[in-house]
């Protein structure tokens, strides 16, 4: 596929000020080959691809660094390469990379700490060149911030993806694997562009065709997929069943301290690195939302992770156990019970207990994903305990690509979030860089929003969460506006009126679809099942628990020590007692940590219930910006990407209106409060 939509971010458009291509061609007649490994081979394909396009010319294969871009590990430097400070490299860790100009052989070193640093420094050449970087004055020093920066899909065998929008897997149809990979290559260089570095490939919901991907009938696909994936530095994890053992290994019960089941894990873990040598490892959801686990036997986490970590250890694999484990069978007239208690319940006991290849992998707030709820107390809490973030980036609560919702501002915040863990600053970054504890793995996953649709994402701007997840996980320190511009500017040119017109939209969107959603921290207001959508009530009475416990006389959850869940003791001070105080807690997470009446005054001043009123007749307003702001770029980019964001925020218009008419009309019933601008609630 060739279209501007498919090809997302790697445009690699031809450069149109003359002056600059032909300096370019000058430079970059020539690409000198140090390094005959996979992932330099890739590097050396995409160099071609990209430079072919952006310069026009297609640069020959050489051993020549004269008016050549050389592609080198450190250990394969030629001797011409005397002005390549070694330190420099050693100070890096094995992904990072240098990008140096030699003026005087018109030459450009991408040279990595190993073969996937080169692929690295070739992405990181193509999109400073495209962005206007001089080719003589190139001396990039780049690494990443984090060890582990991973891809989760959600991907079942039938085909289907849960909670995706974006059509249907690339991985599998009709419960085999697809036969034609190219579209799987195309994805593997999406994902190296930004430097993605691992990828589970089946959903953690791990059901009876999916069981069976670790046995000999689909293990020789795996391997196949791997092999795309190797290619571009990209390490291959599966998701697997707790009860296997049962399921296809014919054992009467999976429990783990089970001598004849670690026997079995054993002989299976050999099988698999028997078909794919760097198996990364497994993923695994267990106890959770009815999967088996080692509750069934009365063992906890630990004793269920660590017997599949000591099976996997010999092969170097780690064993990614995610703490999205609570009570879904809740009585929805408890008022003891607190879903954002459990992870921290469940695991902070455990603390020290995991082996060494155990990674937990933790959800950036205590829920699921919602527009707006507070950090995990989690982080901080483990220190001797590997743990990887998780976040999402296919949009399940935030618009399912429907709606525009720009997320790297609400994950920049949870990075920057200061836990107050170890008795002064520590930043989530801080945690799950490895920077503050000594623990041997660390790094962020996030759950993909990517499906066979011809634009990979549904939502063209969706391509922008995609892309950002990468860079910031790469570099926290990015902010949310450079991420923004580099992507605006890679995926539609250098047209400012389209920049001018796409980058506010961006920054904005995240803020648009809290004001029309889920005010001040009360999330799930939901359909069920399906999750978009206006429900209001649509949980509140199940057994997945109750969320905003509106009356009368007010709304909000009580997760205070003093009176209520006690969910606010799980944080260290200061934010423990932030969160507890009402007058202190912020606004933003108000409803999420205290009741309180519909009179309640906000700091900014408004009354709890003019808020909700404002904010949502206010959203739907932002919504009718977005489309004319949109229609500045028509005639600017290519009709199929301009009428597919068209049609979406057609979309979201009338979603935002539905959701200010039904919760605006809800919250007046229960409270009877009139709105203070005496405009429309039915």
């Amino acid at each position: 596929m060739n279209s501007a939509s498919y090809k997302s971010w790697l445009q690699y458009d031809a450069i149109k000020d003359v002056k600059k291509q032909d300096k370019l061609a000058e430079w970059c007649q020539n690409i000198a080959l140090y390094d005959q490994s996979l992932q330099v081979k890739s590097a050396k394909e995409e160099l071609v691809r990209g430079l072919t396009s952006i310069v026009g010319i297609k640069p020959q294969i050489s051993n020549s660094v004269n008016h050549a871009i050389v592609l080198s590990t450190r250990e394969t430097l030629p001797k011409e390469a005397i002005h390549i400070e070694a330190q420099r490299l050693e100070d890096l860790n094995d992904e990072g990379f240098i990008i140096e100009s030699d003026l005087q052989t018109k030459s450009v070193y991408l040279v990595g700490n190993s073969p996937t640093g080169v692929l690295y420094a070739v992405f990181r050449f193509l999109r400073d060149i495209q962005r206007d970087q001089e080719i003589h004055s190139f001396n990039v020093i780049d690494r990443p911030r984090n060890q582990i920066r991973m891809m989760n899909q959600w991907d079942n065998m039938d085909g289907s993806i849960e909670r995706g929008y974006a059509g249907q897997s690339i991985f599998y149809k009709d419960n085999e694997f697809r036969k034609d990979l190219e579209r799987v290559k195309d994805y593997a260089r999406l994902l190296a562009s930004v430097g993605i570095n691992a990828i589970s490939i089946n959903n953690v919901n791990v059901f009876e065709v999916e069981t069976h991907l670790i046995t000999k009938r689909f293990l020789p696909d795996v391997a196949e997929v791997a092999d795309v994936f190797r290619a571009y530095g990209i390490k291959t994890f599966l998701s697997i069943n707790y009860a296997s053992p049962i399921q296809i290994g014919n054992l009467a019960t999976a429990d783990p301290l089970d001598e004849q089941v670690k026997a079995w894990w054993k002989a299976k873990a050999q099988e698999i690195y028997d078909f794919i040598p760097d198996f990364g490892g497994f993923v695994v959801k267990a106890d959770s939302e009815h999967r088996p686990g080692p509750f069934s036997y009365g063992r906890d986490h630990a004793d269920g992770s660590n017997m599949l970590a000591e099976a996997l250890e010999p092969f170097n694999g780690i064993v990614i156990w995610r703490c999205f484990v609570y009570n879904c069978l809740q009585d929805w007239r408890d008022r003891k019970t607190d879903r954002a208690r459990a992870a921290y319940d469940h695991f902070k006991k455990l603390d020290g207990q995991f082996r060494e290849n155990v990674v937990l992998q933790i959800k950036n707030g205590p829920m699921d994903f919602q527009v707006r709820e507070p950090v995990s107390p989690l982080f901080g809490a483990m220190e001797q305990t590997n743990q990887v973030l998780e976040f999402q980036v296919t949009q399940e609560y935030t618009g399912q690509q429907k709606d525009l919702c720009y997320l790297v501002p609400l994950w920049k915040e949870v990075l920057d979030f200061n836990t107050f863990a170890n008795g002064g600053n520590a930043s989530v970054k801080s945690i799950i860089d490895g920077s503050l504890y000594d623990n041997k793995y660390s790094g962020i996953a996030a759950v993909s929003n990517i499906g066979d649709d011809e634009n990979w994402t549904g939502h063209t701007l969706a391509q922008a969460n995609l892309y950002g997840y990468g860079r910031l996980i790469w570099d926290p320190e990015l902010s949310s506006e450079q991420i923004a511009d580099e992507w605006i500017r890679l995926t539609f040119g250098e047209d400012r009126q389209v920049n001018d017109s796409v980058y506010p939209m961006l920054l904005h969107s995240w803020s648009i679809y809290e004001n029309y959603t889920a005010p001040l921290g009360i999330g799930w207001m939901v359909n069920p099942n399906h999750h978009y959508g206006p429900n209001i009530d649509g949980y509140e009475y199940s057994v997945w628990g109750t969320y905003h416990f509106a009356d009368w006389q007010g709304i909000g959850v009580d997760r205070t020590v003093k009176s209520g869940t006690g969910y606010a003791g799980q944080y260290f001070s200061p934010n423990a007692k932030m969160y507890e105080s009402i007058e202190s807690c912020p606004d933003e997470l108000i409803l999420f940590f205290h009741h309180v009446p519909y009179t309640h005054r906000l700091k900014s001043g408004e009354t709890v219930i003019q808020h909700i009123y404002n904010t949502h007749f206010k959203g739907v307003e932002q919504v009718e910006e977005l489309i004319s702001t949109w229609e500045k770029v028509k005639g600017r980019i290519d009709g199929e990407r301009y009428h597919n964001v068209r049609e979406r925020l057609d979309m979201q218009l009338s979603n935002a209106k539905e959701w200010r008419d039904m919760v605006n009309t809800y919250f007046y019933r229960k409270s009877g409060i009139t709105d203070e601008k005496k405009r429309t609630i039915y």
